[in-house]
């Protein structure tokens, strides 16, 4: 059942899956939430394990960084090891003042300049949806707990290092409503419709193109924790998850 990436054997791994793309961020929330926690991969440093928060079976993985790779491990958890639902909690940089450090955004779709979706099976628009019951749930989940979404499209971008010298965010949120950026859920949302599957995406706030402010790499790893319990307790408004 293993595969080159992914050493689990059937059934070590959840229906519902999060995952964030650092797999240090995977290990922070399998020993601070979860009960009764096993380790399923550690192929490539990209940590996997499930457990159990408040009674709910629930795992949670790394995806590494950009669409090529959690358009693999994605890939492989959908149609290999039969998970139905992956919620990605992320980090990503504001393109507006609405969005400030630490807000939890969630995207209601994702725009991309990547060939990823037309190489893959030849989709060819450029924006890639999740799904609304999933998206649903974790609209509850935040209302039950008190905490606030801010909702909009988010950039999926290939390039973290950009030659450009223009102010292109400005374009991106004026002509696209892009409200943040980050590098994945195009390709997370593409690979759940192909294979009729669910997926989402949380992301929090980590830095700004509209001012100077950013926080630092254990910020990332361990404080995100708002995102971190709207995902989980989404988990535990199962009825149409597990």
């Amino acid at each position: 059942m293993s595969t080159p990436h992914n050493q689990a054997e059937a059934g070590e791994i959840a229906k519902t899956v999060l995952m964030p793309g650092d797999p240090l961020r995977a290990r922070y929330i399998a020993e601070t939430f979860l009960t009764n926690v096993k380790q399923f991969n550690k192929v490539r440093n990209m940590f996997g394990y499930t457990g159990e928060y408040k009674g709910a079976e629930v795992s949670v993985m790394g995806s590494g960084m950009g669409m090529p790779s959690i358009g693999i491990y994605s890939y492989e958890l959908y149609s290999r090891y039969g998970v139905d639902n992956i919620i990605r909690i992320g980090s990503a940089g504001s393109y507006c003042k609405e969005a400030d450090l630490f807000d939890v955004v969630l995207a209601s779709s994702a725009y991309s300049e990547s060939s990823y979706a037309k190489v893959q099976n030849g989709y060819d628009k450029d924006i890639t949806y999740p799904t609304e019951e999933l998206n649903k749930k974790i609209r509850e989940s935040a209302k039950r707990l008190g905490k606030r979404l801010i909702e909009g499209c988010v950039h999926s971008s290939d390039v973290f290092y950009r030659e450009d010298s223009t102010p292109y965010y400005r374009k991106l949120n004026e002509e696209k409503g892009c409200i943040c950026v980050e590098m994945e859920s195009f390709a997370l949302f593409h690979n759940a419709a192909v294979l009729g599957k669910n997926g989402a995406c949380l992301l929090t706030i980590s830095d700004s193109f509209v001012s100077s402010r950013e926080t630092s790499a254990e910020q990332r790893e361990k404080s995100f924790t708002d995102m971190m319990e709207i995902a989980l307790n989404t988990i535990n408004l199962h009825e149409s998850l597990q």
